[in-house]
């Protein structure tokens, strides 16, 4: 679907300040109007005035931050009713979501808003890095003051924060998937040599996963982590603005110089209030390139609009067909076969497996291999990428690059493996943690006591 530009004749047509309709920020008549809304409206304050055109293109950003956005504003609004029905207790937490789903009126449908919404949430915020990644998008173009690797640093922030989010929220409902995910996901912390045993102690409050666990994880996924998550987005956002915009405005160099350009016949050129008229001594400069770019509002804010209702639209769907599971009720006695981490760190747990190499008396622990070092290097050195990476700033913002294909490929590959083993651990992993392939059946193993 592509949408047209609305090209704006000048502003003659409308006086200063003078706006005839309530609704005249969001359909402006005049470049001027398009000029006021961005600074006159609470909702389109963040907006840049001008934006260029190609950077509105559906197929370069495919839009997944503005998803992000309307994923994370999604997840605030159907957390609030569950905010007030759910019940921080090990005694009521089970209860209070058993009735959520079965006694509360749409209750189960929120539920799964929100559960579905957080999933997708993960699956945005890791497709807009990979897409930055590979359009070279946290690279400096030509704009004075560019921070685009800071940028860089601030979103893969908002990764880690995106699914500790997640995490958190996962063991809330306190049935046997949510506590057996967490107690897997807080072992592979406890192998870290020296502060690994501590350092999940922070993390669940004790020795074992119980009430101060529940409380703990209720803070930080109510108040704390969206906190912080929202400051940081806001200031992801100023950025973006700081630095002229997405990285492909800085290809056709929009602000190449200054150039002289006719007067506006409806404007005033004073200097000093005594100098006056449109004579050759009073001229102007112009810095903007008409053909290349198009007001902010409606253009950009018309996109955001409709990709915003589209995400509401879709989880809206995927919520009343896709139910949200909720098992038997927490028990530590009873551990199912196998325990499994939540899907989005089955690449974890899958690296922790293949890692573990047992040479007779001798054992290699993956968990400490697989499941801190390993990741931790990955992570430490994507966020120094930006730093790291040599090619030319001419290169940022397109799309496979030849300048930069070597790079492009092994972060491919890196991505390949960790898709790979999350597709093995959540599907071909069975009891005893063995493979098995789909059309084979697993053995009848109850749950160990």
């Amino acid at each position: 679907m592509k949408l047209p530009f609305i090209h704006r004749a000048p502003d003659e047509a409308s006086a200063p300040g003078v706006h005839p309709t309530p609704f005249w920020s969001l359909r402006p008549r005049t470049d001027r109007e398009s000029g006021d809304a961005v600074v006159s409206n609470f909702m389109l304050h963040w907006f840049p005035a001008k934006v260029y055109k190609p950077s509105l293109d559906w197929n370069y950003s495919f839009w997944l931050g503005t998803m992000s956005a309307a994923l994370f504003l999604l997840l605030i609004v159907s957390g609030l009713p569950l905010l007030f029905l759910y019940v921080p207790s090990v005694e009521r937490a089970y209860q209070s979501v058993k009735d959520i789903e079965y006694v509360v009126t749409f209750g189960w449908w929120i539920r799964a808003v929100h559960r579905i919404g957080a999933h997708l949430m993960v699956v945005a915020v890791v497709l807009h890095l990979v897409r930055v990644f590979l359009t070279g998008a946290y690279k400096n173009g030509v704009g004075a003051g560019q921070q685009r690797e800071w940028n860089w640093v601030i979103g893969v922030v908002m990764l880690l924060l995106t699914l500790f989010l997640s995490f958190t929220g996962y063991l809330l409902p306190w049935d046997q998937l949510a506590y057996w995910a967490v107690t897997v996901g807080t072992n592979i912390a406890s192998s870290v040599p020296f502060v690994g045993p501590e350092v999940r102690e922070l993390m669940i409050g004790g020795r074992t996963i119980e009430q101060a666990t529940l409380i703990r994880f209720y803070v930080l996924h109510c108040i704390m982590l969206p906190g912080a998550l929202g400051v940081l987005f806001a200031y992801h956002m100023w950025r973006v603005r700081k630095d002229g915009g997405l990285a492909r405005a800085d290809r056709a160099a929009v602000l190449p110089a200054a150039r002289t350009t006719a007067p506006v016949a409806s404007k005033t050129y004073t200097l000093l209030g005594v100098a006056r008229g449109t004579a050759p001594t009073v001229r102007t400069s112009s810095l903007d390139a008409p053909d290349l770019t198009v007001n902010a509002v409606p253009d950009l804010a018309r996109r955001a609009m409709i990709v915003v209702l589209a995400t509401f639209a879709i989880v809206s769907l995927m919520a009343s067909g896709i139910p949200s599971p909720l098992e038997e009720p927490a028990n530590a006695l009873v551990t199912p076969n196998p325990a499994k981490a939540p899907w989005y760190f089955l690449w974890l747990q899958e690296i922790v497996t293949d890692t573990t190499i047992r040479i007779g008396s001798f054992t290699i622990n993956g968990a400490f291999i697989g499941g801190v070092v390993l990741p931790g290097l990955l992570l430490t050195v994507m966020t120094a990428w930006p730093w790291l990476d040599r090619s030319p700033a001419s290169a940022a913002g397109r799309w496979f690059p030849s300048d930069r294909r070597r790079q492009n490929q092994v972060f491919l590959l890196i991505v390949i493996v960790v898709l790979v083993f999350t597709v093995i651990g959540m599907f071909l992993r069975g009891p005893y943690w063995n493979l098995y392939w789909p059309w084979e059946s697993w053995p009848d193993i109850p749950g160990r006591i």
